[in-house]
């Protein structure tokens, strides 16, 4: 088994998920603060679309016990880049791609896994999503690349950006966070 990688993904390890929540996965649950989880039996996946908002929610892991790093590697929780793979060294996690339907997909499965299937969020498509077509604005350049139009009551932005002339959406925890807060 496999679980999808999206923008920046939040990958935790789902035994250490059901030792450190006293009442197991559906109090951790109740602490996803989007829609975007996929799990197979090993994973649970979070994705977000901005460095401060999975650095919000691995701050919120580590409040109830899960651990991000220990010696510079990953532990409970590993934060994955599907442009770049694992942010950090992660002993227990494979990340690359899988071919699913002609269309190339990031993703990461427990070391040793030989699943073949992959996890996608409830309700998730390729068309439209991040896979279809990855946006990136380097650290330092949303303030100069992006616009702000709007957000609705979700937490939905939307942005105009400068560099490509494109409406972008970004979905966000906490909509008022500076977008390049670390």
């Amino acid at each position: 088994m496999a679980v999808l990688v999206e923008g920046i993904s939040v990958v935790v390890r789902r035994p250490r998920i059901a030792e450190c929540y006293p009442r197991g996965w559906d109090e951790f649950l109740a602490d996803v603060p989007n829609r975007t989880l996929c799990a197979d039996p090993d994973l649970a996946r979070v994705g977000f679309m901005t460095p401060a908002d999975a650095k919000g929610f691995v701050a919120l892991l580590g409040r109830r016990g899960l651990e991000f790093l220990r010696d510079g590697r990953a532990l409970d929780l590993c934060v994955v880049d599907q442009l770049k793979g694992p942010t950090v060294p992660c002993d227990w996690l494979d990340c690359g791609t899988v071919v699913v339907d002609g269309h190339t997909l990031a993703a990461c499965q427990v070391k040793g896994s030989q699943g073949r299937i992959l996890s996608c969020p409830d309700g998730w498509s390729f068309a439209g999503s991040l896979s279809a077509s990855p946006a990136f604005v380097p650290f330092g350049q949303a303030s100069e690349r992006l616009v702000r139009l709007a957000v609705d009551d979700t937490g939905v932005e939307a942005y105009l950006d400068l560099g490509t002339g494109r409406e972008r959406y970004i979905g966000r925890m906490d909509p008022s966070a500076d977008l390049e807060a670390q």
